[in-house]
Parts: structure tokens; sequence; C-alpha cells
């Protein structure tokens, strides 16, 4: 029992001891310097506390993972990302126009609207598999790493800017389109019919 009890003091001065150790070394302040420099982590030699937040920030590496964003005029709404996402994060709605409705910075026609696309960064994993095989690179991962909100709903970012109104509209013009052509294609048989 005794032995017990002298372990637990002195397991217990140890880590005290190592704390208080180092609460008066630390008395330095952090440089902010890229990640790439060669004396980057020989900073924690020198005894240096906490980086002061948010006056001081850390750089971001380059192939860092953090917010993502979409550059909705290069978007052709192809759906892959939406596919890819290993946790569902995305949520994509396109409606079909009725012709070419633009083109993107690399060339690729735009032929769908995007009525929705959504991104919950509450779900998402920073894996990245979105911004690959993004045939436009529409879809990228900032720098912005501090995205601090109240309420969890918050962290869903809708890139879309199509209003529902629009997007009705959209729907109804392909819906006239479809009609237009099925009438179309059923008074060609006809007429092959009877001409046959």
């Amino acid at each position: 029992m005794n032995n017990k009890v002298i372990n637990g003091f002195t397991t217990a001065w140890k880590g005290l001891s190592l704390t208080i150790r180092h609460f008066f070394a630390s008395n330095g302040k952090r440089e902010v310097i890229s990640a790439s420099d060669n004396n980057y982590f020989k900073q924690l030699e020198k005894g240096t506390n906490t980086i002061q937040y948010p006056r001081q920030e850390l750089p971001v590496p380059e192939v860092g993972r953090y917010q993502l964003d979409v550059e909705m005029d290069d978007c052709i709404v192809c759906d892959l990302c939406a596919k890819i996402c290993p946790v569902n994060c995305i949520d994509i709605e396109s409606i079909k126009a009725t012709e070419v409705i633009g083109q993107t910075s690399d060339g690729s026609k735009k032929m769908l609207y995007a009525a929705k696309f959504d991104i919950d960064m509450a779900k998402c994993m920073y894996c990245g598999l979105c911004t690959i095989v993004c045939p436009t690179e529409c879809i990228v991962m900032t720098n912005q790493y501090d995205k601090t909100v109240f309420e969890l709903s918050d962290l869903t970012y809708q890139f879309s800017d199509m209003s529902a109104e629009e997007a009705a509209e959209k729907r109804i013009l392909l819906d006239k389109q479809i009609e237009e052509r099925a009438a179309a294609k059923l008074a060609a048989m006809k007429q092959k019919e009877g001409g046959a």
C-alpha cells in the first residue's frame, strides 16, 4: 500500500516538474516562417510558445487541403465530384439546357444548368478526390482553414447562383422542347408509315 502511494506521488512530481520546467523555460515568441524552411522544426528547441492566433498565423503549405471552393463559371455540372465523394458531402442538381449556354475557360461547352450545388463542409473529410476528378478544374481546395461558425447548418455552402424561379423556368423550357421533339418524331413516323 505504501509503495503505491509513494509511486503515485513520484509519478505526479515527475509530470508536474516537466510542466513547471517548460512553463518557465519557454518565454520566446514563435517566428512565422515557411514550413519548407530548414529551421522550421528547430524552433521547438528554442523553448518557444505557441503562436498568438489570430494575430499570427502559421504558414499554409502549398499542398494543404482546406476549404473547398467552386468556380461556377467553369463548372459543366458533370456530377463527377459528387459521385466520387466518399462521404456524400456534395449535393448537385442539374437541369439540361435547351441549347449551349456558354463555354468554360478551357473551351468545354456548358450544356447543363446547376440548379443546386451545395457542399457540406461539416461532412467533408478533406481527401481532395473531388478536385482530382474535375475535368475543368473548377473545384479547388483553398488555403483558408478557419471557418468557425455557431450553427452546423452554416457549414453548408451553396455555390449555385440560380434561384428557384429560374430553375422552374428552365425546367418548363426543357419540358416544352422534349414535347416538341416527341411530337416531331411521331409526325415523322406517321409520314413514313403513310408514304410506305
